[in-house]
């Protein structure tokens, strides 16, 4: 990198000033690439939502006779596969 030669503080002031909006370009550039990684990392709003919806729908009454239900239906077709 080539050295800069300045006559004046004004021209210092603006070579500083470049420098500094340089910098913050770069951090919030690198700010924006830690965001994008840390959303392709995390689970997206639809696994979140597949969650939230199987939390509400296993919780109360229904949930309780779901509880209940699910492995009688599951032994269910089970055995009906061996009967075929």
């Amino acid at each position: 990198m080539e050295t800069k030669k300045y006559s004046s503080y004004k021209q210092i002031e603006e070579g500083l000033e470049i420098l500094k909006l340089e910098r913050e370009i770069h951090y919030n550039k690198t700010l924006i690439s830690i965001g994008k990684t840390i959303e392709s990392i995390l689970p997206s709003n639809s696994v979140s939502f597949i969650g939230k919806l199987y939390q509400n729908v296993f919780s109360g009454t229904y949930g309780t006779v779901f509880k209940i239900a699910i492995p009688y239906l599951i032994n269910w077709y089970i055995n009906k596969k061996r009967d075929d």
